[in-house]
């Protein structure tokens, strides 16, 4: 009997000691987290996920947990303890203190877990915002979903480069069930070397390394070289690139159409006479137009009219400064010759006429008209630099390899493109721009043809996932970037981009319907802490409202009217349950957000509150 009574109550003992331990875990979770660390070795990668982090998904029980904390009844669990704010004062008097008391400060702030005022970790924020779950699970989004572009968004130094490492590390280690690998394209305008680094780590750790090419404008030394303008499908996509870095605003609209033309008559020269176009071969002809009209004629006349040079030459010999027109005055005698020819034969050709309009202008008034385009060719070509943006590609001395997206594709590489924005925002904003308005050719031609059009036994249908990074993507958001978003998921490009507010972007781009066309493009929403209301309501205002359940004590005395009675008074009180229409979560509680720590709006709507793994050494 005795025994049986002791086990009745050990077991029933055990199942309260459980239900303790669940509240006493509750209470420690919402004012302090466990640390969650995890080094890039162990980061899970898998063909069918990307993981994310570790969290749950956000329910109206959250919602309702989350009230509970702001009660005044409430405030001592989710508040630091007496004991914990005066060790945390010690510390700070303490700090220049003499031998011994500064190892009383010493020892308040030791981070163990027996330490019973041990200080929290330097993330800031509100626990409580995960800690209202006691139960996390792994958080990942399928990769089908990826295709639909991800934005993160998260003011300065709240984990979105770290977000972005630990996405970039599924990406360079995944392979298919074939054993190939996937497209990587980092875009990073700052150059974060932290970043860098992970990436090379990765991809020799994937034995990749031979696939990883480095573009850096603030090292040339060590950089690969790109030609930005030397592949397209269409040769007035040269021109789009190079006059779009321009301002079209007010007056200047004129001026960079004007820019435009001028430089596809270029373009289209330089492909006629085999020669691929680069900034510098742009800019020598933007400021020195006779020299491509002479060496186009030539090419024309040797294939049409041989004999046309003895007539051109027996014009050039009898001009002089009387029979030269106002208009060409300045203009070699050859060009006026030239012109003075073709004035009189019959003869047609595009791109011959279109040069012959630009030598028509004058010089003064034609100089006039190219100045806002020179200032830019300038600081492309300019020093170094000009090596990477404008490649020799018969200098086999030079070990820098040369790359462009479409080799990059097949060869299913690894690209960190580092712009060096600090130095000059001009440069790398025209660079990254370029960049992305090559890829979006390139995706359109591997939307039509796949990515082995060319090759022998090349499959239309053949397409990879075409992983792009772009941090601090506002800084390169223009024309060019919105059909990428748009377009791009049909060849397999993957954009995840991540950027700080939405008045960023809508700085950048100067039109607020444009930046909200392309955030419409994102599908997949991670909200890091951000400190402007604006943004945080770009995930707040997607989510329904939630019923939560409020108690009210309601307490009351009624005094007797029987004076003879034997009942002076009767009191009661009362519980009051009630039900209020909530939002799921306010923007301030994305601006409390602690480091590290996001709200993800994934598969079409579900919200996950999850904490990114703090890197730990390998």
């Amino acid at each position: 009997m005795g025994v049986g009574s002791a086990l009745a109550f050990g077991a029933y003992g055990a199942i309260r000691l459980r239900e303790a331990r669940v509240i006493l875990r509750y209470r420690r979770n919402i004012r302090r987290l466990p640390r969650y660390v995890m080094t890039s070795r162990d980061v899970p990668v898998s063909q069918q996920r990307l993981f994310v982090g570790r969290g749950f998904l956000w329910e109206q029980k959250h919602t309702h947990r989350l009230m509970q904390t702001y009660r005044p009844e409430f405030r001592r669990y989710v508040e630091p303890t007496p004991a914990y704010r005066l060790a945390r004062r010690l510390e700070e008097r303490l700090e220049f203190a003499p031998f011994p008391l500064s190892r009383l400060s010493a020892l308040t702030g030791w981070d163990v877990p027996f330490n019973p005022v041990r200080p929290l970790p330097p993330v800031g924020g509100l626990p409580r915002l995960h800690g209202i779950e006691p139960d996390e699970v792994d958080v990942s989004l399928p990769l089908g979903e990826r295709v639909g572009h991800s934005l993160v968004l998260g003011t300065t130094r709240v984990g979105k480069t770290r977000l972005a490492e630990l996405f970039v590390t599924q990406d360079i280690r995944r392979k298919n069930a074939a054993g190939e690998h996937e497209v990587v394209i980092v875009i990073d305008p700052k150059g974060d070397a932290d970043l860098l680094k992970r990436m090379y780590v990765e991809a020799k750790r994937a034995g990749r390394e031979g696939e990883f090419y480095i573009f850096h404008l603030g090292w040339p030394e060590i950089s690969a070289r790109y030609n930005a303008v030397g592949r397209f499908g269409r040769i007035s996509e040269v021109a789009t690139r190079i006059a779009g870095q321009l301002s079209g605003e007010g007056n200047s609209a004129a001026f960079r159409e004007f820019a435009w033309r001028f430089v596809n008559i270029i373009v289209r020269a330089l492909v006629e006479l085999g020669q691929r176009p680069d900034y510098m071969l742009i800019q020598r002809h933007v400021i020195n137009i006779d020299a491509l009209f002479i060496e186009y004629a030539q090419h024309y006349f040797a294939k049409t009219e041989p004999k046309a040079w003895e007539v051109i030459v027996q014009i050039e010999a009898k001009l002089n400064e009387k029979s030269i027109p106002r208009n060409m005055i300045g203009r070699e005698k050859r060009v006026v010759a030239l012109e003075q020819y073709l004035s009189q034969a019959r003869n047609y050709d595009p791109v011959l006429d279109g040069l012959r309009s630009a030598v028509r202008y004058d010089k003064t008034y034609f100089d006039k008209i190219v100045a806002s385009l020179l200032p830019l060719l300038e600081k492309l070509t300019s020093g170094r630099i000009s090596q990477l943006l404008a490649p020799n590609y018969s200098d086999l001395n030079d070990p820098r390899p040369i790359f462009d997206w479409m080799q990059v594709i097949r060869k299913r590489a690894i690209v960190y493109v580092g712009l060096d924005a600090l130095s000059d925002a001009e440069v790398a904003a025209a660079v990254g721009n370029s960049m992305f308005s090559d890829l979006v050719s390139v995706a359109g031609h591997i939307y039509k043809h796949g990515i082995d059009d060319g090759l022998l036994g090349a499959s239309a249908g053949a397409r990879v996932p075409i992983n792009v990074h772009a941090d601090e993507f506002n800084e390169l958001m223009g024309d060019e970037f919105i059909p990428l978003i748009n377009k791009g998921g049909g060849a397999g490009l993957q954009v995840t981009a991540y950027t700080q507010t939405l008045s960023d972007i809508e700085a950048r781009i100067g039109n607020r319907a444009k930046a909200g066309q392309a955030i419409g493009n994102f599908n997949n929403l991670f909200m890091l802490r951000v400190r402007e209301t604006a943004t945080a309501e770009l995930l707040t205002r997607q989510l329904p409202k939630v019923e939560v359940y409020t108690t009210t004590i309601v307490s009351g005395a009624t005094d007797s009217s029987d004076i003879r009675g034997a009942t002076d008074f009767t009191s009661n009180t009362q519980d009051r349950i009630s039900m209020s229409s909530v939002p799921m979560i306010e923007p301030s509680h994305i601006v409390g957000l602690p480091k590290g720590q996001c709200f993800a709006l994934l598969q079409g709507g579900q919200l996950w509150k999850v904490r990114m793994p703090l890197p730990a050494p390998d």
